[in-house]
């Protein structure tokens, strides 16, 4: 695994119909472990429907997409989430507590809940919480805001682990001091971790290794 590029695509193309025009036409990228890839372009140029694409949410696409050397279609659902989070842009938390909502299925101790936090540049405004990681959320997490949200869920991605990260957009609601000092942790704390960024702001992108520009 360590050896082969983490994503080896050529010729990438996708359509939501034989009719339809394609939305993604002859892509073609490798990207190699710890490397950090910007995805960028105008509404409408097939970013989020790229991230589906290397997240294996979507096999329908002509081309070759490899990851870590084989086929994404050989790839169970269930072995490619071992491998891969991805955060959409819109943030799904469950009326639980903190703890349950990051934890989901993981056997992992509070205090590495407390480092994942931190780097998602969220362990102060939990603590400010009278009942912390007891603190349950509502349907959706209605009782954060919107920033607090997307970082919830990038903390809960962080928790799994993954080798690849996939990220649609998801700080738009983050203010850019806050999401420097989250790019700054994630390069320090998870170097290894190969990440794709959807992303607007220029800000965010200076800290990518290359930028794919995706046209109209």
């Amino acid at each position: 695994v360590a050896s082969d590029p983490v994503f080896n695509v050529k010729g990438l193309s996708y359509s939501y119909s034989k009719q339809s025009r394609k939305i993604l036409e002859s892509l073609s990228f490798d990207l190699q472990r710890g490397q950090r890839l910007g995805i960028t372009g105008p509404i409408g140029s097939g970013k989020s429907t790229l991230l589906n694409v290397l997240a294996g949410l979507d096999r329908q696409f002509d081309g070759k997409l490899e990851l870590f050397g084989g086929d994404i279609r050989q790839y169970s659902h269930q072995g490619l989430r071992q491998l891969i989070g991805f955060i959409p842009q819109r943030s799904f938390l469950f009326a639980d507590s903190i703890r349950n909502n990051l934890k989901i299925d993981r056997d992992i101790s509070d205090d590495e809940l407390w480092t994942y936090l931190e780097i998602a540049g969220l362990k102060d405004d939990i603590h400010k919480f009278p009942q912390k990681l007891d603190t349950r959320l509502g349907e959706w997490g209605v009782n954060l805001s919107g920033g607090q949200k997307q970082r919830m869920t990038l903390a809960r991605a962080l928790v799994r682990k993954p080798l690849v990260l996939l990220l649609d957009d998801c700080l738009s609601a983050v203010d850019t001091v806050t999401e420097e000092k989250i790019l700054r942790g994630l390069d320090t704390h998870l170097s290894q971790i190969t990440l794709l960024w959807v992303a607007h702001r220029e800000s965010t992108l200076r800290h990518c290794d290359r930028i794919l520009e995706l046209p109209r």
